[in-house]
């Protein structure tokens, strides 16, 4: 297969047009919890997600990609596109097994960064992520801060700092949690549901930090996952492992609505693309998710 390299110039020729920025939205945060499976939403003490999903759209029916494990999600939730293409295949890709279809300027398959950072240059771009192994997965030059703490809390603290003194256009912050928990003592266990409480408790700070920070009425906040799991693994082909949550709210989006739409783990980086108003390659599958938005 030719390896192509694409030049910021050739990448925006060769893309499609999405509809126009939605109006008055100033910042999009993500965040992003390892080993969160949609499964667990019965059964755990969420109230902050829970007030998320409350007041915006939200789909407990959303999809990984196959293997239902982490470089291959993560990578395909910022790169519009599954393995197929973007070529991470495993657990812990550091590079791709599979020639990308395509590479950016900065040698990586086009990414939601890297689109950011093309049309909309001037915009404050950054990345905070527990898994080292996230940082293989986006092109570090394409934003202008990244970090990768120790742990869960010190993830938020490092994200609430950054929100607070930067007010990000877009902040990615990934937690690997309750991943760990999964692994070491089991899915769909107590434990598990404990530390998917803590994590509540984290986005509850970054909510708080939000408001204080003057961001929470012209912001969009989704939160989602890479996979869930099953016993001490995953990786496999369970409606366990694959079905994962998908919650998004904020400046136009519609209130309390469960989305209907098919969604996969792709289309994050579409729907942000769509936010933002960006034109996206044609290497990219994904499309994005447009019913959780108002009608104009």
């Amino acid at each position: 297969m030719k390896n192509w390299f694409v030049t910021g110039a050739i990448l925006l020729a060769a893309c499609i047009s999405t509809t126009a920025q939605v109006k008055g939205v100033k910042h999009v945060i993500v965040i992003g919890m390892d080993g969160l499976g949609a499964y667990a939403f019965p059964k755990s003490d969420i109230p902050h997600i829970k007030s998320l999903m409350n007041e915006g759209a939200w789909s407990l029916e959303a999809r990984s990609v196959l293997p239902s494990s982490s470089a291959v999600n993560w990578a395909s939730m910022v790169m519009g596109a599954g393995p197929e293409l973007h070529g991470f295949t495993e657990w812990g890709s550091q590079k791709p097994e599979l020639p990308s279809r395509e590479l950016d300027q900065y040698g990586l398959f086009p990414s939601i960064y890297t689109l950011l950072r093309q049309q909309q240059p001037k915009s404050e771009i950054g990345v905070i992520f527990n898994w080292g192994g996230y940082g293989y997965l986006f092109p570090k030059a394409a934003v202008n801060t990244w970090a990768n703490p120790a742990d869960t809390y010190l993830t938020i603290d490092s994200a609430i700092t950054y929100l607070s003194t930067k007010k990000p256009d877009l902040l990615f912050i990934h937690l690997d949690e309750p991943d760990h928990v999964g692994h070491n003592i089991g899915h769909n266990t107590p434990a598990y549901f404990e530390q998917v409480h803590k994590n509540d408790s984290l986005v509850g700070k970054v909510i708080a930090a939000m408001k204080e920070a003057d961001m929470w009425d012209n912001s969009i906040i989704l939160l989602t996952a890479d996979h869930g799991g099953i016993d001490k693994g995953h990786g496999g082909k369970t409606m366990q492992e694959m079905q994962i949550p998908w919650i998004i709210r904020g400046k136009g989006i519609r209130k309390n609505h469960e989305i209907g739409q098919s969604i996969v783990t792709y289309d994050t980086a579409a729907t942000l693309a769509w936010i933002f108003g960006l034109k996206t390659p044609q290497v990219w599958v994904a499309r994005p998710v447009t019913e959780a938005f108002e009608k104009r």
